[in-house]
């Protein structure tokens, strides 16, 4: 299992829809957050993307330095930039970091904010030229054609030469991640993508889209890997993760539902309209499946499912999904600093990750010494597989 963490470049609180608990998110702020997942042992995290958000590359370049092991899954929005302005970019962010950087594909769902960015393509034109995008930008990763470089004439995208003189230091390129619902979507993730990304949908719904992406590749010859994006609220006892869950919407009110719902239902995103649909906007209907809470998608845009539990019971949701082929997980917390380490404290001991899986401190005593010199006693959970969740 890969764990990913999230950096709340568009703001961070500890209550949706209100700026009671929220905090200022700056760089110091960002980069309190990326080492505390570089030094807790999760494998990556991921930056969003759009007008709502802070530049991804600029943010994940600053905290290349910051940190050791951590890997960035930074975005690559076809349309928004050229393939060849797109291999530099990333060319030297995984020689900088060491070959640390994952790529995150969004052709976008909103209209009004790629409009306002320059690019006015419907749906199915932006996915042709996401299509086209990266033939010529994984030519060119992969240095196709040689020192003449690769030429390629699309119906919206046409290079000569394009090569780049500083290769990335993953071969052949730094991997492709991809998440989409729509049918185009899926035979773009199918042909050219490395890893399929879904939104934490109820895992029939999961396994569903991923039997229709493996099939697709298999067409291709090809094979896919799989993640998934979601938020994450942990306690020590199932009633303490359902309070955390109905506090962190408690001072939302009914008029700001009703304006994110609307802003949602105007996108071309086939996976928004199934993540509303999950709850309809109706505050009492949010367990969309065991364990899996829709709270946070009554006003966020994207991933709006949360696992909600025990560690126990969140460690056997995950399996759940893993058992259908999940291999990465995305997660999230409000707020994300203090969730990043609950998590972390909780649920890796179960996952047999990180420091808190096993992996003692080597300069000094694993917790707090006692009268001091008594060390605290080893008590490291079973890391074994979890059972099932009842």
């Amino acid at each position: 299992m890969n764990v990913f963490w999230f950096l709340p470049t568009h703001g961070d609180s500890r209550y949706l829809g209100t700026s009671r608990g929220a905090r200022t998110v700056d760089g110091d702020y960002l980069r309190q957050v990326a080492v505390a997942a570089d030094t807790l042992g999760y494998d990556g995290v991921l930056l969003p993307t759009g007008r709502s958000c802070e530049d991804a590359w600029i943010v994940a370049s600053s905290l290349i330095q910051a940190t050791r092991q951590l890997k960035f899954l930074v975005a690559i929005r076809p349309g928004l930039s050229t393939p060849g302005l797109a291999v530099r970019m990333a060319s030297t962010f995984d020689r900088l970091s060491g070959g640390r950087l994952l790529i995150n594909v969004v052709t976008g769902g909103d209209q009004g904010e790629l409009e306002a960015d320059g690019l006015f393509a419907d749906h199915a034109t932006r996915y042709e030229i996401s299509d086209e995008f990266f033939r010529i930008w994984r030519a060119a990763m992969a240095g196709e054609g040689g020192d003449k470089g690769f030429d390629f004439e699309g119906r919206h995208l046409s290079v000569k030469g394009a090569r780049t003189l500083y290769p990335p230091l993953q071969k052949p390129y730094p991997p492709l991640y991809f998440g989409g619902s729509s049918e185009a979507a899926h035979e773009l993730a199918a042909e050219q993508m490395d890893v399929y990304l879904t939104w934490g949908e109820p895992p029939a719904a999961v396994a569903e889209k991923l039997a229709d992406i493996r099939a697709r590749a298999a067409k291709h010859g090809r094979t896919v890997r799989f993640g998934i994006r979601l938020h994450v609220i942990v306690r020590e006892t199932n009633e303490e993760a359902w309070r955390a869950a109905d506090e962190l919407i408690s001072h939302l009110d009914d008029e700001v539902i009703a304006k994110a719902q609307a802003a949602f239902a105007k996108m071309d995103s086939v996976g928004q309209r199934r993540m509303a649909a999950l709850h309809g906007g109706r505050r009492d209907k949010l367990e969309v499946s065991p364990n899996l809470w829709a709270g946070v998608g009554l006003v966020r845009g994207g991933a709006g499912t949360a696992l909600v539990g025990d560690p126990e019971t969140v460690a056997a949701r995950m399996q759940e999904y893993a058992d259908l082929g999940i291999e990465t997980f995305i997660l999230s917390g409000y707020p994300h600093l203090e969730e990043s380490y609950r998590f972390a404290e909780l649920v890796f001991p179960l996952l047999g990750k990180g420091k808190q899986g096993g992996e003692h401190s080597l300069t000094g005593p694993f917790g707090e010494v006692m009268a001091s010199d008594i060390v605290p006693k080893t008590s490291v959970p079973n890391t074994g597989v979890p059972k099932k969740a009842a």
